[in-house]
């Protein structure tokens, strides 16, 4: 992996050092610290030794390698000795980063009969004799599964569902973080499609709503087309529409600062896997009417032999009306709008020169994008990331817990397009006309206010498509059963 451009606190680690008890000694560390690019944080008293003193110094670094040459300068001092260093990343990871908490007490008797047996089968009795009932008595009606196979984590590819568990909890922290949802990482230890929609499946009774998460192109569309026709609770794989939701988001400020409309818009788009083509179909939907695609073969164009999966030749159909042909540099002639969702370097000062006026470039690889923000602020008016570090971060934060939290609690069968569509209307509307310029087309992550926009717009589309199942009078009676 690459390493930042500035140190960050995604590698920061806290180093250990005894130090000679001598005036001067601290200042000496911490020079040489800086000049190695290490970024200090605090610096702790740690205790005593014979004639040392012991201090945990915490670092900001840009990566493992830099990392490691700020340690090995340290070492290079007379007079100081480093005890251990622990990276803070996994400090945090430690036992894992989610956990179980009982909503009710157990202290009593009653409280055990009534959370337990007998009381409890009462109310398993009241559900056999209404299924629906579980939304409103059991974790279901506030609990989503984050699903995984770990053959797509981002910018780390196939690394099985062991590794991909990290992500999967942080993704869980998230829920509960902005959208007070309880999820669970499911990781699989299968690819076939067959099982992942058969064990979804299989524990679908148990939530209210099934995130696919970090599943590879194109297995993943048929996994989420089927779960959505078997089940009767959400299905949202995130790397498609939360990416896609969060980038028309982004899209519909752009255009009002440079003045363009949709249905006028060339927008290219790099990587035609899991996300490029949802995003595709989103802006299609929002009244895009010439996208042109490009994989590592070029342009998808109608005919095109080489490369192609039914998702693509699904894509050659409804795409690229000119029938453009060749590599990016080819197609980016007059184009509006170029959406990265592929990888780094992809594009150069050069190709940007030959779009259109007052050019929109999203560029959303992870964590290095098609091209940095510094080479390409000369020739766009407006430029977004995926990196939190650039400003206009475009971030699945801003739309999955909204959506989520929507769809819960309309209790929706489903998220359709127009739920997706006033999702990605709603993030928007969360920038002022005056707040918006051109590097604040998004939202922040941590504005507050983005999670209950997006989640009643969410509900109020789930009930004019009538996919909702709850409405102000759905509450159940509680009474003697």
């Amino acid at each position: 992996m690459a390493e930042s451009l500035t140190p960050s606190e995604s590698y920061s680690f806290i180093m250990r050092v005894e130090i000679e008890n001598k005036v001067g000694m601290l200042g000496r560390v911490t020079t040489v610290i800086g000049a190695a690019g290490g970024d200090i944080g605090a610096v702790d008293l740690s205790g005593f030794g014979r004639g040392t003193v012991i201090r945990d110094i915490t670092i900001k670094a840009r990566g493992v390698d830099h990392a490691h040459k700020i340690i090995d300068a340290v070492k290079a001092l007379e007079g100081v000795k480093i005890v251990n260093v622990s990276d803070m990343t996994f400090l945090i990871h430690l036992g894992g980063k989610i956990e179980i908490k009982n909503k009710i007490p157990i202290k009593t008797r009653g409280d055990l009969s009534m959370a337990y047996t007998p009381g409890v089968a009462r109310v398993c009795n009241a559900i056999a004799r209404d299924k629906r009932k579980a939304h409103t008595l059991t974790i279901k009606r506030n609990t989503v599964a984050v699903v995984t196979d770990g053959t797509a984590v981002l910018g780390l590819g196939d690394i099985g569902p062991e590794a991909a568990m990290p992500v999967m909890e942080g993704k869980a922290m998230l829920f509960k973080e902005f959208a007070d949802i309880d999820a669970w990482p499911i990781c699989l230890a299968t690819t076939d499609v067959d099982e992942i929609v058969r064990t979804v499946k299989y524990i679908a009774p148990g939530f209210g709503g099934i995130n696919l998460e970090d599943i590879s192109s194109p297995r993943c569309f048929e996994i989420e087309e089927r779960l959505k026709q078997e089940l009767d609770i959400p299905v949202f794989h995130d790397d498609q529409h939360g990416t896609a939701v969060v980038v028309l988001a982004a899209l519909i400020n752009a255009l009002k600062i440079v003045k363009k409309r949709m249905e006028d818009l060339k927008v290219v788009v790099a990587g035609v896997g899991a996300s490029g083509v949802a995003v595709s179909k989103i802006l299609l939907n929002a009244g895009v009417r010439n996208i042109i695609g490009v994989d590592r073969r070029g342009a998808i164009y109608r005919g095109r032999k080489e490369h192609m999966n039914f998702m693509k030749e699904w894509y050659a159909e409804h795409t690229n009306p000119e029938m453009l042909k060749g590599k990016i540099s080819d197609v980016i002639e007059g184009a509006d709008v170029f959406i990265g969702l592929s990888g780094p370097g992809l594009i150069t000062p050069a190709d940007l020169k030959k779009m259109a006026r007052d050019p929109i470039v999203f560029a959303l690889a992870n964590p290095d994008p098609e091209i940095m923000p510094e080479e390409a602020a000369p020739y766009v008016r407006i430029m977004a990331t995926g990196r939190s570090d650039y400003p206009n971060q475009i971030n699945n934060v801003l739309c999955f817990p909204g959506i989520f939290r929507g769809a819960l609690d309309a209790r929706a069968s489903t998220i359709n397009e127009e739920m997706k569509l006033a999702a990605a209307y709603a993030i928007a509307s969360c920038v002022s006309d005056s707040e918006l310029y051109e590097d604040y087309i998004i939202p922040s992550v941590f504005n507050r206010k983005v999670v209950s926009v997006v989640a009643k717009e969410v509900s109020r589309a789930a009930h004019r498509t009538k996919v909702a199942r709850r409405t102000s009078k759905t509450y159940m009676e509680i009474h003697i059963d």
